[in-house]
This record gives structure tokens, sequence and C-alpha cells, in this order.
């Protein structure tokens, strides 16, 4: 029956969420809610309980002998970037429907019901700020969150969240959807975004923990505009080259912190100046920027958000600008659970899988769970051409060894 299962259902994820170029799935709109909807489809083909929660996302069910107990829980999220590719996250939501196809199949009773979870709203492209739809889970939106802007629509995120069924009301208050004590832990499958599996060329490998983030949507820069022949430099408040010597400065502290053993990423990947302005013969009078600071350890994101804020003080007085940072948004690293590691570590040996363990860079949903006090542990599975874009290449073999790996880890876990 699992036969070839998730070959078919990647295939209708793209077809339904393909936009010409790549993946489209908006969260919390149309495309994710497609997805959704094929997965929730074929669960209950395969004989799984199925139910949406308060927050719009599903779960499909395999009872347990003990439906009291705390449940397992593994999934990720059916939301993409824009024009991305098709299997961050989908990964992971079909890694865990083929699981539980082949548990069910082999007719394992489990005695912990074991509960996959295809969340919506991670990607922090549309709304600037990833983790919505397990932060709205467990009470962790506020309602500056939800007054968030769509980049491109421009609605906003409390009317996205009603127009696909959130109790929205419940969200703003802080309210957790689900109380963190009914799951006994929370496993989690993902392409890796970066280059080590490929460069080690092991097909998956159990990771050890997530980065934490602390971000601006859009930094302001605010100078003065002026005829680019007319002003002569000492009278210029340029806010191009303000910007310019700030992510200079930046990118020297990133390398004397490296130099210094700590783990650090730095990207400022959304900048210019207004459209309705900019020319040629134009000095820039104002210019916004995007930053996203990245780290395992929160001394150092706080440690780095301090230089940020310094050189802007500094860059603002020496060349007649001002930096106006806006709403900061943070998301707290995750360590993965100690007792789950070894579980998964010990499974991909005896499968024999090279066993190197190796942190995430990128932040996911596990981090959410982690930091709610859930257990967690997440799987990476080897893709080329990063993520975040439509070359992503997970192939089909390396699917299979962290699905099977995943598998085994849910058997064990719910016996």
């Amino acid at each position: 029956m699992s036969e070839g299962l998730a070959e078919r259902l990647f295939g209708q994820l793209r077809e339904a969420g393909f936009d010409g170029v790549g993946i489209t799935r908006e969260c919390y709109a149309e495309g994710e809610t497609r997805a959704l909807d094929i997965v929730e489809a074929e669960a209950r083909r395969l004989g799984l309980e199925t139910m949406r929660d308060a927050g719009a996302n599903l779960w499909a069910t395999l009872p347990g002998q003990e439906p009291g107990l705390p449940a397992i829980a593994c999934g990720s999220h059916l939301d993409s970037v824009p024009q991305g590719g098709n299997f961050d996250g989908a990964a992971g939501v079909l890694a865990g429907l083929l699981a539980l196809s082949r548990l069910r199949e082999a007719g394992f009773r489990p005695r912990r019901s074991i509960r996959l979870l295809a969340l919506r709203g991670e990607e922090s492209a549309f709304y600037g700020q990833a983790y919505l739809g397990s932060s709205a889970l467990f009470g962790r939106l506020k309602a500056e969150d939800l007054a968030a802007t769509n980049v491109a629509s421009g609605r906003t995120l409390r009317q996205a969240m009603a127009s696909v069924g959130v109790d929205v009301a419940r969200v703003e208050r802080g309210e957790a959807l689900i109380d963190p004590a009914s799951l006994a832990c929370w496993l989690e499958l993902h392409i890796e975004q970066g280059p080590v599996l490929l460069a080690r060329d092991m097909p998956a490998a159990v990771v050890t923990g997530i980065r934490g983030n602390v971000r601006h949507r859009a930094v302001e820069c605010l100078g003065e505009a002026g005829h680019s022949g007319a002003v002569p430099r000492w009278l210029r408040r340029d806010t191009v080259f303000a910007v310019a010597e700030l992510i200079t400065r930046l990118d020297r502290h990133w390398r004397t912190l490296l130099e210094r053993g700590r783990d650090l990423v730095v990207t400022s990947g959304i900048i210019g100046t207004d459209p309705a302005e900019h020319a040629l013969a134009r000095i820039p009078g104002r210019m916004t920027f995007s930053l996203d600071i990245r780290s395992q350890s929160p001394e150092t994101l706080e440690a780095f958000y301090d230089l940020f804020l310094s050189e802007c003080a500094g860059i603002a007085q020496e060349r007649g600008v001002r930096f106006i940072p806006g709403r900061r948004v943070e998301a707290a690293p995750a360590r993965m659970d100690a007792g789950l590691i070894e579980i998964l570590r010990k499974h991909l040996q005896a499968m024999g899988q090279q066993d190197e363990p190796i942190p995430s860079g990128a932040g996911h949903d596990a981090a959410v769970f982690a930091n709610a006090g859930v257990p967690s542990g997440m799987i990476f599975v080897r893709n080329a051409h990063g993520s975040h874009n439509p070359k992503e290449a997970m192939a089909m073999d390396d699917f299979h060894v962290g699905a099977e790996l995943l598998r085994r880890a849910l058997q064990e876990l719910a016996a």
C-alpha cells in the first residue's frame, strides 16, 4: 500500500503549487490549504484519523492502545517561500505519513498514539516572522504579530489567519491551542538547507541543535536627497554609502567573532532605495535593508546585536543620517533532546549508515516545540543546490533513508 506513496504525493504537491518558476505555497492562503487537503485526503485513504485544530493545522493520528498517554508527534510545515522548492517542509510531512502508513500496514499497534502534524506558516517570507503556525499552537503570538502585513498583498496576518479558519481570538489572547504535556516528544524530518551532507556524502544525519535569530524586517536609513553633481562629499547625507559602510563594519565584526570560535551568521537579504524616488543623478535620501543574525548562542546574538546598534549610532553621527531599526523579531536557539539524539543515532547506525550529527543553521518548528518544553529531535536528509529556490534536489533514495529512520524511532518511542 505504501509503495510509491511519497513519490506520488510529491508529484501532486508540485502540480498544485507550481507557479511557473518554482513552488509557491503561501501561508494562510489557498496554496498552503491545497497542500493540506492533499495530505488529509491521503491520510484518510490510509485509514488514519484526521482533524484540523484551532490553528487550522492538520493532524493525522494512528491511535494508541492507551490514548490517554502523551502522544508521539512528528511532522513539519507545508508552506513555502515564493518560487521555492517542493521539498522544504513537505518532506517532513510526507515522511511522517509514509512512516504511519508502513506501521499500520505491518499491523503495529502502538501503546501511545502517533500523531502527524502538518503545520501552517513556518516560513518568514510573507510576514517577516518565522514559526507562525507552531508559535500560535503554543500561545506565543502577540497582537503586534497579527498586525504584520503581507509583503505582497498588504493584508494583515490576522486577516489571513481568519480566512482559513484559525481561531484568531484565542491566538491573540496568547492561549495555547494544545497542551505541551499532551505530547511525549516531537520528531521532525527536513531537508538540509546547506551543503554539509553533500560534502560528507551522507544521505541523512541527526541534528544536535537549531540556531536562534534576531531580525529586523526593514531597517530605515534616512538622510537627504540631492543632485549627484551638485553636493560635495562633506555636505552629503547619502544613505547608500551609510548602509554600505554599516554592512562592511558588521562583516568585520562577524569575521572577528568567528576567529574567536563563536557560532554566527549574518545576512542582509533585502536592500534598496525607494523605487518611486531613485534615479541615476539623485543622492538617495532614504534606504531600507533587512538584518538577520543567527547563532546557537543567545549571548553571541545579543553581543552582535549590540555591535549593530553601536555602529548605527557611530555612522549616523559621521554621515549625518538616521537609522530606524523598527520592530525587532527574535527566535530563541534550541537544543535537541539528548535521549532522542541517542535513539536516532542508534537506528541510523543499525541501518548501516554513516553517523555524524550536525547542527542546523536554518530555523525549524522543532525549535518552538523544544522551547515549549516538548522533547524534540530532528533528522536531516541530503539535498543539493540549497533551499528556498526551485533547484532543491533531494534524491528519493535519500528521502527513504530518512523516512525509514523516522519510522524506526517512532515505533520504538510508541511501543
